[in-house]
């Protein structure tokens, strides 16, 4: 049936359909104006309102260090040589005279109190034998430094002023999203007060350490601006220029500023300690991945794998080695990452619930957290070691320890298990990153003490048509589990 059988119903239709296009274009044209001056909103016509704000409690930091020189040998001129006071008069204009030699560094910083406290990054300040802030109407004034933090390079100055100074707000970073405006400012290249505007282009970057939450932007960040705020566009610093991205130096558009999710606590605790006070739960972890679920016999790829329990809170508490933390008082817990924050963030000396997943059963232990810069590590007594015996087993070849191993690969006395003498490359265990000198103590979650055994453990797997089997693996002290499958 087509349109042929129904020529007045398609000629109407067509007549109806032309007669109200203009009205439908007309319509469609003015929702499409109405809804520029609303998006247009969202881009700001200019910085120049925030920038006039803001800057004023931003400051530029120099720093002065004394540099012991060393000349080297230098020319050997005999005693009482015509030329010996030519010479001395030489290497003393050079510099050659082994006096110290001022150096000296720029960076940036921003107040956040009228009384004078200042952060800024930690590498800004370091070794400083003096520190000068400069204020942007020009004033300079001399700094001391209130406390630092390693971890997250963060450290808070204090600086005495006659008036009250101008300072600025941490903000909410973590309600801050990719594509937010934003604003550094600093002191980039030693070239004085400078903004740069941008977008927010990733969150929750991690460089290199721990407590890592970075917030990248294309905002262009140079050499200066370390320790300078980053904006919203609400005149809230919601990050501290940290880091860039760079094959020459400069900006190239990928710059990392540490949230203030995580510098703000820490600026209070340098303000009301002069030293961090993080909580300390007292274990060895690493991420669960999908392998090591199916090993564990866990539902979900989640939570942070406990390799070992040193003598601290969480042995008192009672966890153990293959426990899976899933939960950190109340807080679902996705990786190693996320629960280092949270124990970091957690007031010590309080009991906290901390779910574990152990032997296929959910379990909640009540930990104690103890501070993380008064933990110690204990090291265990052990017994003599079995001698070496070779075996080949999953593309590894083992051995049981003795003196010899230990001194070629660097093994602690305390450590028990099996060495690895080579890998082979094209085994499941190299593509999983296990290589010589690995000592292997735990497999199938039992103590081995000598190839032997873990021919015993593979077996079993085997016969018990396991399809992964769990290695507790150690590598100069630090622990780590792989899983590999017993049937290759």
């Amino acid at each position: 049936m087509g349109p042929e059988q129904f020529p007045d119903i398609v000629e109407g239709t067509t007549d109806v359909i032309i007669s109200v296009l203009p009205k439908v274009f007309a319509v469609v044209a003015g929702l499409f104006l109405a809804v520029l001056p609303a998006q247009a909103q969202l881009i700001p016509e200019s910085f120049a309102d925030l920038a006039e704000r803001v800057s004023p409690s931003v400051v530029n930091i120099t720093t002065t260090t004394a540099v012991e020189q060393d000349s080297g040998p230098g020319p050997v001129v005999p005693p009482g040589s015509p030329l010996e006071d030519f010479f001395n008069d030489f290497m003393n204009r050079q510099g050659q005279n082994n006096q110290p030699q001022q150096t000296s560094a720029l960076g940036s910083g921003f107040m956040i109190s009228a009384d004078g406290y200042v952060v800024t990054n930690n590498h800004v300040i370091e070794g400083a034998d003096e520190i000068v802030v400069e204020l942007f109407e020009g004033r300079e004034l001399a700094a001391t430094v209130v406390g630092v933090d390693l971890k997250t390079d963060i450290a808070l100055l204090k600086v005495e002023s006659a008036t009250p100074l101008p300072f600025v707000l941490f903000g909410n970073s973590d309600i801050a999203r990719v594509g937010d405006w934003v604003l550094a400012v600093g002191n980039p290249l030693g070239q004085g007060f400078s903004v740069s505007s941008g977008i927010i282009s990733a969150r929750n970057r991690e460089l290199e350490g721990n407590y890592d939450d970075f917030i990248q932007t294309d905002a262009a960040i140079n050499r200066g601006n370390s320790g300078g705020p980053l904006f919203n566009m609400a005149g809230e610093v919601i990050g501290v220029n940290t880091a860039i991205l760079s094959p020459n130096g400069g900006s190239i558009g990928i710059g990392f500023s540490m949230s203030a999710a995580v510098v703000s606590p820490v600026v209070a605790q340098l303000k009301e300690f002069g030293e961090t006070r993080r909580g300390w739960l007292g274990v060895r972890i690493q991420n669960v991945e999908a392998d090591l679920a199916d090993a564990l016999g866990l539902v979900e790829t989640r939570g942070a794998l406990v390799t070992d329990v040193p003598p601290g809170p969480a042995l008192d508490a009672g966890m153990k080695s293959r426990d899976v933390i899933l939960s950190f008082n109340g807080v679902k817990i996705a990786d190693t990452r996320e629960l280092v924050r949270l124990v970091g963030e957690a007031e010590i000396g309080i009991a906290v619930p901390v779910e574990v997943f152990r032997d296929g059963k959910i379990e909640t232990l009540m930990v104690m957290l103890g501070r993380l810069e008064e933990g110690e590590t204990a090291v265990a007594t052990v017994d003599e070691t079995t001698p070496p015996v070779a075996q080949v087993a999953l593309g590894m070849t083992l051995s049981g320890l003795d003196d010899e191993l230990r001194t070629q690969y660097n093994i602690p006395e305390d450590i028990r298990g099996v060495v690895v003498t080579a890998v082979d490359t094209t085994s499941e265990a190299n593509e999983k990153g296990v290589a010589a000198g690995d000592v292997i103590v735990e497999m199938g979650q039992q103590p081995v003490q000598s190839p032997s055994d873990v021919m015993d453990r593979l077996k079993a797997a085997q016969e018990a048509g396991r399809t992964s089997i769990l290695l507790l693996v150690r590598r100069e002290g630090e622990g780590r589990f792989v899983a590999l499958d017993p049937n290759q």
